[in-house]
């Protein structure tokens, strides 16, 4: 589990203070996949460095798995890196090593004997897909197959938390969807924590089971993703259920309402039942479905006819789990 409790990080210019962090707080549980979303100047880059505190805080506290980090020795400290393992954007290989020596490289650092660190490194390599490749070099590999490597590489300790500051940003949509595959085998398997920094919203809809929404050095949205959903007003919910961008606004006159539809309701025929039940014709203006961590949710924008009770049909909807917003009225 990781545990962050109003971590602030101050930076002096001069005389000038700037704020990177402002008091950020959440908790991941062991075996979750979090994502840290937010925009370039977000606090992203130094909330990474003080989650390993290569930065110290100013203030608040780092634990995993109930061992706080901000408060300990510096032999503790070495000790409690090890179990947090770093995924790069850029996998940071050394050029001159092969994938297995890569790899290898945590373990040569704590003293490893040289027979474990090869039984180590060939069981890392087939749990990433690349066994065949231990000898080649990384000019010889691919991009996807290098991150292949630096996954394998972050995993040599055994540690309890994968943290991965932008692993995808510099893949192709193919590659950057069987890297997320593999981590979400990988936290399967091992049961690992994992934290992703991203900027990209794709990477939340195919890995992440939560989700933070980093600005200003602040988390001003939080949340499980059906949470995050269900919150139709909320700029993570719109950001990850978007409607067409041509999504017309009405057609004729009555009430504009937009549905999102949470978990097992997205493969519910909700506007048919509303039509019987009601006895009204439904307008369906746009709509999308997308799949997020594994379940399926939809976002509507339906119209209603005019002249009817549209607060009786909002209850409706509302009563069976549909998060509503009423767009207006034509």
């Amino acid at each position: 589990m990781i545990t962050v409790s109003d971590l602030r990080k101050v930076y002096r210019q001069g005389n000038n203070e700037v704020v990177a962090l402002a008091g950020v707080s959440l908790e991941v549980p062991t075996g979750k996949i979090h994502g840290i979303v937010g925009h370039s100047g977000a606090g992203k880059s130094t909330l990474v460095r003080c989650l390993t505190l290569l930065d110290q805080p100013t203030s608040g506290t780092v634990a995993v798995n109930g061992k706080e980090l901000t408060n300990v020795s510096a032999s503790e400290l070495r000790d409690a890196r090890r179990r947090i393992g770093m995924v790069f954007q850029h996998a940071n290989l050394f050029d001159s090593r092969t994938t297995e020596e890569n790899v290898g490289y945590p373990l040569e650092l704590t003293g490893t004997p040289k027979n474990e660190i090869k039984t180590k490194v060939a069981q890392l390599l087939e749990l990433v897909g690349l066994d065949k490749f231990a000898k080649a070099y990384p000019s010889q590999l691919s991009g996807g197959q290098r991150q292949r490597v630096g996954i394998a590489r972050a995993l040599a300790t055994d540690p309890d938390v994968l943290l991965c500051d932008e692993p995808t940003s510099a893949l192709d949509p193919k590659t950057t969807d069987e890297i997320l595959e593999l981590v979400k085998e990988l936290r399967g398997r091992l049961n690992i924590t994992v934290l992703i920094i991203t900027h990209e919203m794709h990477v939340v809809k195919q890995a992440c089971d939560s989700v933070s929404l980093l600005e200003g050095g602040k988390i001003v949205e939080h949340g499980d993703i059906a949470s995050v959903i269900s919150n139709a007003k909320g700029r993570l919910a719109q950001t990850l259920m978007p409607l067409p961008g041509d999504a017309p606004r009405s057609a004729g006159s009555g009430t504009i309402l937009d549905l999102l539809y949470t978990g097992d309701q997205a493969t519910e025929p909700v506007i048919s039942s509303l039509s019987r039940q009601f006895n009204i014709d439904v307008n369906v203006l746009a709509g999308s479905v997308e799949q997020l961590s594994d379940q399926q949710y939809a976002h509507l924008r339906i119209q209603l006819p005019a002249g009817i009770n549209e607060q009786e049909i909002i209850n409706h909807l509302q009563s069976n789990g549909i998060a509503v917003t009423v767009k207006g009225t034509k």
